[in-house]
């Protein structure tokens, strides 16, 4: 009688990984967003395609595939003299600048993406991104096992709220009696109205949200070129983003309007149990209530509700995020990766230049 094999004496054979670059933005973007972890959910086609339109760029997309299913995609548009063969991966500074990577992908489909890479870049930025993201963390192992430098440069902290593990119960009551009477004086002004905007209201939504920038500190106290939603900043990246019905699901907006004119709105991509925030403003003719506040609180519940249970705050003002009770959690960093060889030597050199000089928001994405 022949014995039957278990499982344990069977030798598992190895993937067949392959890696290629193709011009253009790759199909295969999408299906490693939704095969990677749901913090990165929001990194898909669409998200790069806008990033082109908005700050320009013509794209390559490197594909690793294991058993013919797409493991890895790293989106790429070129930098500087075409001579030097510089990339940087497209995208938009909020919340960062990464690529997708299955959960499942394996060390093969990072050494064959180096080693693909290293035929046709010489050094290539990734970032900003995160502490420990885990898609940079595993390529940067990769790439240093393969004899690459790899620098990082820090840009800012990051604040984040975790709010399943607030003590007792949260708002405190104390904070939402404080709310009601600013309310109370806010509304004196008109009649309030508290509402959220997403999915199908995209992209017209955003025509409210840039109403109250245009009227915000930003128009005030700069060029409005950081602005996120108007004409004069980042509006194009987000209304091209928002032709994904997947994205437009994710982006949601807080409104305040008083007598029917917008007054303030918190705008965030939820990623799974993770809300991004994104921006918040408010018109200053009523701050004196604390209109961006109130908004947010309000926010946070609805957030609550939903079974959201952590706000990444990105980096910025701290204030009133440690108010709220956001803490440090960790750093955002910039990534430069360069090819074994003569640029190595020149890495070495320039590090130092590098890391003294962490680039602005707007400077980020001047450079694409």
């Amino acid at each position: 009688m022949t014995k039957a094999l278990s499982l344990a004496e069977f030798t598992r054979l190895p993937r067949t990984v392959r890696a290629h670059l193709v011009d253009g933005l790759s199909t295969a973007i999408d299906r490693v967003a939704e095969a990677g972890p749901a913090t990165h959910a929001f990194l898909r086609h669409q998200w790069y395609v806008a990033a082109l339109a908005a700050y320009g760029g013509a794209a390559r997309t490197l594909v690793v595939t294991a058993e013919d299913t797409p493991v890895l995609t790293l989106p790429l548009v070129a930098v500087g003299h075409p001579a030097l063969r510089l990339a940087s991966v497209p995208g938009c500074y909020w919340p960062f600048r990464g690529f997708g990577l299955a959960l499942d992908a394996g060390d093969e489909a990072l050494d064959v993406a180096i080693e693909t890479l290293a035929r046709h870049i010489r050094a290539m930025r990734v970032g900003p991104v995160y502490d420990g993201d885990p898609s940079v963390a595993a390529l940067v192992a990769a790439a240093r096992a393969k004899g690459w430098k790899v620098i990082d440069r820090f840009v800012a902290e990051r604040f984040a709220l975790d709010m399943a593990g607030q003590e007792g119960a949260w708002p405190r009551g104390s904070t939402l009696r404080k709310n009601r009477f600013h309310e109370k004086h806010l509304a004196a002004h008109g009649a309030l109205n508290w509402r959220f905007v997403g999915g199908a209201d995209w992209p017209d939504g955003f025509d409210a949200l840039a109403e109250v920038e245009r009227v915000s500190w930003i128009a005030d106290l700069t060029d409005g070129s950081d602005a996120k939603f108007t004409d004069t900043g980042h509006g194009a990246f987000w209304r091209a983003a928002a032709a994904d019905p997947v994205l437009a699901r994710m982006m949601r907006a807080a409104l305040l309007t008083v007598d029917g004119k917008p007054a303030a709105f918190s705008f965030d991509l939820d990623a799974g149990t993770l809300k991004y925030a994104i921006a918040n403003s408010y018109d200053p003719q009523f701050a004196k209530h604390s209109p961006g506040k109130l908004l947010y609180y309000r926010n946070l519940v609805d957030a609550q509700a939903r079974g959201m249970t952590e706000v990444d705050w990105g980096a910025g003002d701290s204030g009133y995020k440690r108010t709220i009770g956001a803490t440090p959690a960790g750093e955002i960093r910039d990534w430069l990766f360069v090819r074994p060889g003569a640029m190595t030597l020149a890495a070495r050199l320039l590090s130092p230049l590098w890391r003294r000089r962490p680039p602005t928001h707007a400077a980020i994405l001047r450079r694409g």
